[in-house]
């Protein structure tokens, strides 16, 4: 697995209610489209789409999110810059947490200053711009990554939402 792969997944599981193309994953997530064909393919090793590549293993991946992410991709908050709030700086985590410890993945056009978190592509920033669902299923893995308890609590409640389609739980407010 690459850190992309996590990226395309998601994308896939926003897009699943239309019919979507590799082309278009491609371009909607500024990836090239034989690192999309590379991601599917990485993906289907791993159990998390299924052999025609166009539906994921939802809950497959929602137990590689909640188990395996923060060892398989681990991060650590780095330098002061200009960025994109991610992670417990998301506002959905916001709407929960108040912290003055800013996370943010590098992006010059960024709306805030703070402690940088690799993104897990290049691009993503450009991505994230153009798709809600998106920004939030990637900021809310960060919290898997580099949150405490509580955070992380609150994101795979959210994830699950997402992911699994599950119910939200009645003490978290959407």
């Amino acid at each position: 697995m690459r850190p992309q792969d996590i990226a395309v997944l998601v994308k896939i599981i926003g897009s699943e209610s239309k019919t979507w193309q590799a082309k278009d994953l491609a371009h909607e997530l500024f990836i090239s489209p034989s690192e999309i064909s590379e991601s599917l393919n990485r993906s289907y090793l791993a159990g998390l789409i299924d052999y025609n590549k166009k539906k994921v293993a939802r809950q497959q991946l929602m137990e590689f999110l909640q188990h395996g992410l923060q060892y398989v991709f681990p991060q650590r908050p780095g330098t002061i810059m200009k960025g994109i709030p991610t992670a417990h700086s998301h506002p959905y985590m916001q709407k929960f947490f108040k912290s003055e410890a800013i996370y943010i993945w590098p992006d010059i056009h960024g709306s805030e200053v703070g402690m940088k978190i690799e993104p897990y592509y290049k691009r993503q920033t450009e991505a994230v711009k153009n798709d809600e669902s998106l920004y939030l299923m990637l900021a809310l893995s960060d919290v898997l990554r580099v949150g405490r308890t509580r955070e992380i609590k609150v994101a795979l409640e959210k994830l699950s939402q997402m992911i699994l389609n599950e119910p939200s739980d009645k003490s978290l407010k959407n």
